[in-house]
């Protein structure tokens, strides 16, 4: 054990894992090491640090705009464990928030491009993914509803927040046997839809768990119309 680390966070980290995480089935050791290196709290509001640890969500920025929120941590860390990131591997996240996220998804990929809307909390997560060496992970203020100018692929693509229905320009930007990972829904229901492509215009999709997210800025709502 690290001799300046602090026994509270540490049996709180450990808790976390044994008692949230390993239950929504998370077993990949690789990934549960990840969870003790790369400190959670690190990348949490300085006002909620104290919350890092718990099966909640955690509000970024001032909370005044609703949505701008870090996952649970077990929505991570299944989502994480169920991708399967490889060494390198290309990955696009949408909606960065806090950073961590990015941080443990650019240690398991070559490089990690992650889009976040608000300048403001991309800023705070670029300054904490710097200052923590994340060294081959890319912040852009972007709007992750919008197509990439310049039209790159990638071999795993996670939202982090929920959508109505994945875009096309979407599963487009998959390289073959890329992944998407996408939390799928309306509330009270949604479900985690991790997306393979399979060939050129082929996709296969499975949908292991259910959980509920706040929705990205932007993307398409079925109309609410009936006739």
């Amino acid at each position: 054990m690290n001799p300046h680390a602090n026994p509270t966070l540490e049996n709180l980290r450990f808790n976390m894992i044994e008692q949230q995480i390993r239950p929504w089935d998370v077993h990949d050791p690789a990934v549960l090491a990840l969870l003790n290196e790369i400190h959670r709290e690190d990348y949490t509001p300085e006002a909620h640090r104290t919350l890092s640890f718990f099966d909640m969500e955690l509000p970024l920025g001032d909370g005044s705009v609703p949505g701008e929120i870090m996952l649970a941590p077990k929505i991570e860390a299944r989502t994480l464990n169920d991708l399967k990131v490889q060494k390198h591997e290309t990955v696009l996240e949408i909606g960065t928030g806090s950073g961590f996220m990015a941080a443990l998804l650019a240690n398991c990929a070559a490089s990690v491009l992650t889009l976040e809307i608000n300048p403001k909390i991309a800023a705070t997560a670029a300054e904490t993914l710097r200052r923590n060496g994340v060294s081959n992970a890319e912040v852009r203020v972007a709007d992750g509803s919008k197509p990439l100018p310049s039209g790159p692929t990638f071999d795993v693509i996670v939202l982090s927040g929920s959508v109505a229905k994945i875009p096309q320009n979407l599963l487009g930007s998959l390289k073959i046997g890329g992944r998407l990972a996408a939390i799928v829904g309306e509330e009270p229901m949604m479900r985690m839809h991790f997306v393979t492509r399979t060939g050129e215009g082929q996709w296969s999709t499975a949908q292991p768990w259910d959980t509920v997210a706040p929705r990205l800025l932007n993307f398409p709502e079925p109309s609410r119309f009936a006739f």
